[in-house]
């Protein structure tokens, strides 16, 4: 292999090892746990983690042994804050449903084969369900979310994800058969559904925020104790999150529209 080769291959092995860590959030990853997640083999794991330890990319913590993301990547994504303008132009727009409905709502964004939280507001309801944190990155198809936004793809394009990730899945509880088939029920009903969110005696719903090419660009979900989003109060929850993801897609169209 060639030194341009190697190098390349150094760097997203690198970038593979990063993601997983940025699953892990606060609590971290064990060192077995990146080389299961990544299929590289221990040695070669260890040694990139500790180049990227030398340059504040990682941190280990020395009570736990766990793996994180380090300060400088947090830093270094100071730089293009404005990246994500769906988060931007949706804020109002995500306080104002949960204001309305007075639980949590979260906006979700696709990164590859990932989906990634980049914004939560709390409502005014005593019993906060915090499922996530912002920043929280898992497979895509984890979580309503993600299958919202798996069930906006065409159906080959959300299998081949779906089949990218089965080996992540596990790590969940899931299969790929299994995220597969809630797509089917989310493509089917127009919106993803959870009667068993992430915390226990939760219940977790999402749709998806279309952009001007009609494609999906985020996701909208709202999670809430099970009582909340079952029964007849759920369906008007569906139909304020409808009506917040639409006013954020028209403002999307809006702002792509070319000025005269």
């Amino acid at each position: 292999m060639s030194a341009a080769g190697g190098g390349a291959q150094s760097v997203r092995r690198a970038v593979a090892i990063l993601r997983v860590l940025a699953s892990g959030q606060e609590r971290g990853a064990r060192l077995t746990d990146i080389v299961e997640e990544t299929g590289l083999n221990r040695p070669t794991v260890h040694r990139l983690l500790r180049a990227l330890a030398a340059e504040g990319a990682v941190e280990q913590d020395p009570a736990t042994r766990r793996y994180m993301v380090g300060q400088e990547i947090s830093l270094l994504g100071l730089a293009r804050s404005a990246r994500f303008p769906v988060r931007t132009i949706a804020d109002p727009y995500l306080r104002h449903l949960a204001d309305e409905v007075g639980d949590t709502v979260f906006l979700t964004i696709r990164s590859g084969v990932d989906s990634i939280c980049i914004d939560r507001k709390t409502g005014d309801y005593p019993v906060k369900v915090l499922s996530l944190e912002v920043g929280a990155r898992r497979p895509l198809g984890v979580g309503v979310a993600g299958v919202a936004l798996l069930a906006s793809l065409p159906p080959a394009e959300a299998a081949a994800i779906a089949e990218a990730n089965g080996q992540r899945f596990a790590a969940h509880g899931l299969t790929a058969a299994k995220v597969l088939d809630r797509v089917r029920a989310a493509r089917a009903r127009g919106h993803a559904y959870a009667e068993s969110g992430i915390v226990k005696g939760t219940s977790a719903a999402a749709v998806a925020i279309r952009g001007p090419d009609d494609e999906a660009v985020a996701a909208i979900a709202v999670a809430a104790l099970s009582d909340r989003l079952a029964g007849r109060r759920l369906r008007p929850v569906l139909e304020a999150m409808r009506e917040q993801a639409g006013r954020v897609s028209r403002r999307l169209a809006a702002l792509a529209r070319p000025r005269k």
